[in-house]
């Protein structure tokens, strides 16, 4: 039996006063949710952005036209050393890791010659970047791996690289991409950021904002996509504080921390003008 049903009321006066009394914010929810009325939607911060394709297309016709030809900033020789590389840049500064590199990769270009180099070498190379203990375990550990299941070459699906020791998904990425040509987004942390920056790719994951530029990126913008946009996050659209003067794509972006500023920036208008120069009948 209920509470309710166990104390009667015991008179009008008392079952009056009982029902002119406010109800509480708990007592409001509980009785819009049996009414089936909908809850107050909570306001999400970077949910307001959205593109239209034709803005999506210039947004991508916009980093082309300043830089046709993206390249990462890793330095690399072949498709080992740049799965190398990047296994190493994994919280370290591509700066860095160059400088660990340089002489490592001049003495092992191979997953043969890492092997044979062995671990305690190989740690000394690498011992200026952080994690190095690890990574190179890792390294001289992929080498095996990629001299045994492989041939000694690197495999051009993700799979495969993503059972290699130290590969995740990123790194995966930029090896199919960089290597292989394929239009892969390899989201870091800059590219997350922009992705939920700007609204062009939100989301609460590395993967959903990968998904959700996969499905955005116009198809002869793919290959190039997440370097445009790891460039423009590392020296335009920083973490701290956006240099939206220097913007590209400033009359396009629709992100609520964009700087106000007076005029757009020129060489969004420099870029617009060129875009439209290139998409003129026989350009």
């Amino acid at each position: 039996m209920s509470e309710e049903n166990q104390k009667p009321v015991k008179s009008r006066k008392s079952a009056g006063s009982l029902a002119k009394k406010p109800a509480t914010p708990a007592a409001k929810r509980s009785t819009a949710k049996a009414a089936g009325a909908k809850p107050k939607a909570v306001a999400r911060s970077r949910a307001a952005p959205r593109y239209t394709k034709a803005e999506i297309r210039a947004i991508f016709d916009r980093f082309h036209a300043a830089d046709p030809e993206p390249k990462g900033e890793l330095d690399h020789t072949n498709a080992f050393t740049l799965l190398v590389a990047v296994v190493l840049s994994a919280q370290a500064t591509d700066a860095g890791v160059n400088k660990a590199t340089k002489h490592l990769f001049q003495i092992a270009d191979t997953p043969q010659k890492m092997l044979a180099l062995g671990e305690d070498r190989v740690r000394e190379e690498i011992r200026t970047i952080g994690l190095y203990k690890n990574k190179a375990k890792n390294v001289v550990a992929l080498s095996q791996m990629l001299i045994s299941e492989h041939g000694g070459e690197v495999p051009q699906d993700r799979e495969a690289l993503e059972a290699l020791p130290g590969v995740g998904r990123k790194t995966a990425n930029v090896v199919l991409n960089i290597a292989f040509g394929q239009p892969t987004i390899a989201v870091d942390t800059h590219l997350f950021r922009l992705g939920n920056r700007i609204g062009i790719a939100p989301g609460k994951t590395p993967l959903d904002v990968e998904k959700a530029m996969e499905k955005i990126v116009p198809p002869d913008r793919a290959l190039h996509a997440h370097h445009w946009l790891i460039l423009h996050g590392r020296y335009i659209c920083k973490a701290r504080k956006p240099e939206c003067r220097r913007c590209v794509i400033y009359d396009l972006c629709k992100s609520p921390e964009k700087e106000k500023l007076e005029a757009v920036p020129e060489i969004a208008h420099q870029m617009a003008e060129k875009v439209a120069e290139e998409e003129k009948p026989g350009a």
